[in-house]
């Protein structure tokens, strides 16, 4: 029998990507599940391909701090409890610094942090009481600032430091706090990533078929979760990323620097 099953397993932005492939893959293994996202259809849509089963959707708008405690409170309320909160939800952004209207950076801060943060608060208490797990998915740019995404980068940096502050305050309850790197994943984040005026891109930089799957990434992580396990950096180039950095950072800038720019030029 499956670790997960009649399990409360929570995941923030679960109609897309690596949110989308956790919610099914948890709910073959038997969980209970809560969701949420901006986009109804799509919500409406995740509930069409799952009608057997225990699902919880509601709309969301985790930049909303009554948004995020109306969400908890009501898979509280449906659920009983909360065994497993996975603060997946984020918006990316490709702007140089210079170009990007402030504002732009406030709303990923918003969307990437204090949406994990808010629904982690409200959750907290019924995590600690089950000895639950606390994830945020966070990325690369936790552990190396990318060019064109200096508000990405400053949300996951926040979001690591934030949740290994957590960890250790909750470090005699019994509850885990992780955190996941992925690297890069095929997913719609580049496509929703936000520019200069902070509207959605619409389009990739990168080859979406080159990269490793929404699917695999949530295979990793239940993995993970199951194993307790503090912290998780997938793919070799995101290990390696981290690796350099941490050893090796005057190259690393140099690196960092070659693949994201070409002539002077940001092209990915």
């Amino acid at each position: 029998m499956s670790v997960f099953k009649d399990k409360v397993v929570v995941v923030t932005g679960g109609t897309e990507g690596i949110g989308k492939a956790l919610v099914n893959a948890f709910i073959a293994e038997g969980a209970k599940v809560a969701t949420c996202a901006r986009n109804y259809d799509k919500l409406y849509t995740l509930q069409l391909q799952h009608t057997s089963v225990e699902l919880h959707t509601m709309t969301c708008d985790l930049s909303k701090e009554t948004d995020c405690r109306r969400f908890i409170e009501s898979t509280l309320k449906t659920f009983g409890g909360i065994d497993i909160l996975i603060n997946n939800a984020g918006v990316s952004m490709r702007a140089l610094f210079a170009d990007a209207d402030v504002e732009v950076i406030k709303k990923v801060m918003d969307i990437n942090f204090y949406g994990a943060v808010h629904c982690t608060k409200y959750a907290l208490n019924s995590i600690v009481e089950r000895r639950g797990t606390i994830v945020g998915v966070s990325s690369i740019a936790g552990y190396r600032g990318l060019p064109g995404r200096s508000g990405y980068s400053a949300s996951k940096f926040a979001l690591q430091g934030w949740m290994e502050a957590l960890r250790t305050e909750l470090l005699d309850t019994g509850t885990n706090v992780m955190w996941v790197c992925p690297g890069f994943t095929a997913s719609n984040i580049r496509n929703a990533a936000l520019n200069k005026d902070g509207v959605a891109q619409g389009e990739s930089p990168l080859d979406e078929g080159a990269l490793m799957t929404a699917e695999e990434v949530a295979t990793h992580i239940l993995s993970a979760i199951e194993r307790r396990k503090r912290t998780m950096v997938l793919t070799f180039k995101g290990k390696q990323t981290v690796f350099m950095n941490r050893f090796f950072p005057a190259w690393a800038d140099k690196l960092v620097h070659k693949f994201f720019f070409k002539n002077g030029e940001l092209v990915k």
